[in-house]
């Protein structure tokens, strides 16, 4: 696939080195175009001087940003957007983001209506970026949950998450996006609560075929 990921931070960087081993094309932008080439260096990844040049040439958009730039990093790129698959593995928390993941709609479900002419995905957001290159814990591959509206834009992104490693799980509609939001908002506080080391993760046991 070709991918564009938006961010240069540890997600950004984590996600475009996990798809660049695995065959994909990633190119990286960020606020700052040097951020952009040093992760791209570090990476394997190309490197953008601008969102909107990363964006143009990409199959597959990735916000690897923080939620409270999120307006002002789609604003930049918004007519770029029509058709595309625009994957968001943020998890907004706070009222000056767009709300807190425990209330009201996802962050995932503001996306599709700030930008409804793009196909939104939820999917990334459950996974520390520090497990991405390695997801697997205690012997046992993690899972990687993806939300949707958009039927082929939600298979395009499960093989991505299956390329870089992790189990796809089908998750349904983007109002299930609430429910990951809050997953992830667990994990976090959890970490934050009891000084664990940001290395937990979700994992659905037990038989999931027929």
């Amino acid at each position: 696939m070709d991918i564009a990921i938006i961010g240069s931070g540890n997600l950004g960087k984590a996600l475009a080195a996990a798809a660049v081993r695995n065959g994909h094309r990633v190119t990286l932008s960020a606020a700052h175009p040097e951020h952009a080439r040093a992760a791209a260096e570090s990476t394997g990844a190309l490197a953008a001087e601008s969102n909107l040049e990363a964006v143009e040439r990409a199959e597959v958009v990735v916000l690897a940003v923080y939620s409270q730039v999120i307006v002002h990093v789609l604003d930049e790129i918004i007519d770029s957007l029509a058709g595309k698959i625009l994957v968001d593995p943020t998890n907004p928390m706070t009222e000056d983001a767009y709300g807190p993941a425990l209330e009201g709609d996802s962050g995932a479900e503001f996306i599709q209506k700030y930008v409804p002419e793009a196909l939104v995905v939820k999917a990334f957001n459950t996974v520390f970026a520090g497990l991405l290159a390695n997801p697997v814990v205690d012997g046992i591959q993690l899972d990687g949950f993806v939300a949707s509206d958009h039927d082929q834009a939600k298979r395009t992104v499960l093989q991505l998450v299956q390329s870089v490693g992790l189990r796809p799980i089908d998750t349904g509609p983007l109002t299930m996006a609430r429910a990951l939001e809050a997953m992830s908002l667990l994990n976090i506080q959890l970490q934050i609560r009891n000084g664990w080391p940001w290395r937990t993760a979700w994992k659905l046991l037990g038989p999931t075929g027929a």
